[in-house]
């Protein structure tokens, strides 16, 4: 038997509702920055944006455009495409009014495999679309690789926006851009509630939101640091003996929408705890790979976990 190895064919998703600027980030990508050098590529469109591609300009760069909907988004028809065209790279401009689920439950032909996923989001209709839409711009940003907020002004909430967005996803590296299409230099200069001068961080119960955001993306500014602090106790179904997570339930970037967050901890009596206990943690914040953040991160290796009474907010916040 003779064993063929599957080529892979790298997948890149662009996720954002209409008018989002997907399709112009598109062209310029594909047409005038030659993303693809020229090798096959095949474009699956979902929608008709306020953007047009010009089909002409993408073959000459060996770009096969397709329009595809909610019918033709099928197993058949991506094999009928990927036999007609034969594509190295393809790249999915995915309709922000469908389900993600969708996108990710097609099977898709040998070796397709999705490396990257762009959301775009315009910054001027973000927060009536996360009011009015929560679940399917959650989604969009919960998947990301990265999230680019276009056409900002000096009025955007770059700050709110990005520690609310880190929040939900961790992984994902967020971007402002300026309705020229440049990237700001967003400087966010955080004013922390507590001194990591002293011997021990002593968090208020309002304070875990803060350094949640802090810690997620500055790990080594808090390697070997002592901390105490109040959560709640979670053992996820996949961890082993001895690990969990204490964290506390936020308000994210979308009204009413609440997340659980908090780090990977180890001790050894967490037996005695049930999920949703309230708990006292201290210990000594290390840094480990998260495989699914596909990145280093803050770890709380405790010395001790107590009961304790609730918080006086079963919420907290991150400004």
């Amino acid at each position: 038997m003779v064993n063929r190895e599957v080529k892979e064919i790298p997948v890149y998703v662009f996720m954002g509702f209409l008018g989002s600027g997907k399709t112009t980030f598109a062209i310029d990508t594909l047409i005038k920055q030659g993303f693809t050098e020229s090798t096959p590529t095949l474009l699956l469109a979902c929608e008709d944006g306020e953007v047009e591609y010009d089909a002409e300009e993408l073959e000459k760069e060996n770009i096969h455009l397709e329009f595809i909907n909610e019918e033709t988004l099928s197993q058949d028809h991506l094999l009928e495409l990927g036999a007609k065209y034969n594509p190295e790279n393809v790249i999915v401009e995915y309709n922000g009014m469908w389900e993600l689920d969708r996108l990710f439950q097609v099977k898709v032909p040998n070796g397709w495999t999705v490396v990257q996923v762009i959301s775009f989001v315009d910054a001027t209709t973000f927060d009536v679309y996360v009011n009015n839409m929560k679940k399917i711009m959650m989604d969009q940003l919960r998947n990301a690789d990265m999230i680019i907020f276009n056409r900002c002004d000096e009025n955007t909430k770059t700050a709110e926006y990005r520690r609310s967005i880190r929040a939900v996803n961790r992984r994902g590296q967020v971007i402002f851009e300026d309705k020229s299409g440049r990237p700001l230099q967003v400087e966010e200069e955080v004013i922390l509630p507590y001194d990591l001068e002293q011997p021990e961080i002593v968090l208020e119960e309002e304070d875990f939101g803060i350094f949640y955001i802090d810690a997620a993306d500055n790990p080594d500014k808090y390697l070997g640091k002592k901390i105490k602090f109040k959560a709640q106790f979670h053992k996820p179904s996949n961890y082993e003996d001895g690990e969990f997570v204490p964290g506390r339930f936020a308000m994210t970037c979308c009204a009413n929408d609440i997340a659980f967050i908090g780090f990977k901890a180890y001790y050894k009596g967490i037996a005695a705890f049930t999920d949703r206990d309230w708990i006292i943690v201290e210990g000594t914040i290390k840094k480990e790979f998260y495989p699914e953040f596909q990145g280093e991160g803050p770890v709380i290796y405790a010395d001790s976990v107590a009961i304790t009474g609730p918080a006086k907010d079963d919420l907290v916040y991150f400004n």
